[in-house]
């Protein structure tokens, strides 16, 4: 969506829906998780991270067109985090036994936790409860929605209508309850439709050995250096382990800083 509002040309390159991943991991320093965006041989985990490199690379058309771009950034916390897995419990918990094992496993560690068999059933008996929870949240940005304008946060698309939208992709295209759900926000789904105008720039499909292929044949470009208010004593070069903030049964990332602002 953000390079649909930058209208940008990318390359998709399709990755396993499973563990193992070993040309992503190759190349992140083991981090599994989607997206990953790659340039040359600098490589960006995680949506917040990918969203700031390009609009730094990229800074018109803006994704961030009114002066609140650090609540912007405060609340994308928010989507990316305790919203997204609300969402994802609604799902995998009405599912019920219909999922995969495989899936369910792999998901249910990632999002819910070492017990994750456990949580997948109170996800499931709970969902009422979920459901009302998710609720007040749409109804909040119906609200923001209800004075006509097209998105968020006026006439132009910005960073935080994709940082929404996936949440509300999710819930329509993932439970078959998300529809009605959403029937009660008419607002919130005429603003879903705008975003869907934006599509999502122009792109073509790579082979994952090309990819790797242009990695080695490049040199990174990313920034070099340590804030001058770090605390925790980074230096660049120094040797670091970083996991994730739920125990998702996911390998640690290593390498070396590079970078720490």
């Amino acid at each position: 969506m953000a390079f649909g509002i930058k209208q940008l040309s990318w390359r998709d390159v399709e990755i396993p829906r499973l563990p193992p991943k070993p040309m992503l991991t190759a190349l992140t320093g083991g981090y599994r998780r989607t997206p990953v965006m790659q340039i040359g041989a600098d490589i960006y985990c995680d949506s917040q991270c990918i969203l700031r490199e390009v609009e730094s690379r990229h800074p018109t058309p803006t994704l961030m067109p009114t002066t609140e771009a650090g609540l912007m950034w405060c609340l994308s916390r928010y989507t990316d985090g305790d919203l997204f897995s609300l969402a994802v419990k609604i799902v995998l918990g009405s599912a019920g036994d219909n999922l995969p094992s495989d899936f369910a496993e792999d998901r249910g560690r990632l999002y819910i936790g070492q017990d994750w068999a456990a949580g997948l059933k109170r996800a499931n008996e709970q969902l009422p409860h979920l459901v009302a929870q998710m609720r007040a949240p749409l109804s909040w940005m119906d609200a923001q929605l209800s004075d006509g304008r097209t998105f968020l946060l006026g006439s132009d698309p910005a960073a935080i209508n994709a940082q929404m939208y996936h949440i509300i992709w999710c819930i329509r295209g993932r439970w078959t309850g998300g529809p009605d759900l959403l029937s009660e926000f008419p607002d919130l789904i005429r603003r879903e439709e705008n975003v869907c105008g934006i599509v999502h720039g122009t792109s073509k499909a790579m082979r994952t050995k090309h990819a790797t292929e242009q990695a080695k044949n490049a040199e990174p470009v990313s920034e070099i250096g340590v804030a001058p208010h770090e605390l925790q004593d980074l230096q660049i070069d120094t040797l670091v382990t970083i996991t994730p903030d739920v125990e998702g049964g996911e390998q640690p990332v290593e390498g070396k800083v590079r970078c720490a602002d």
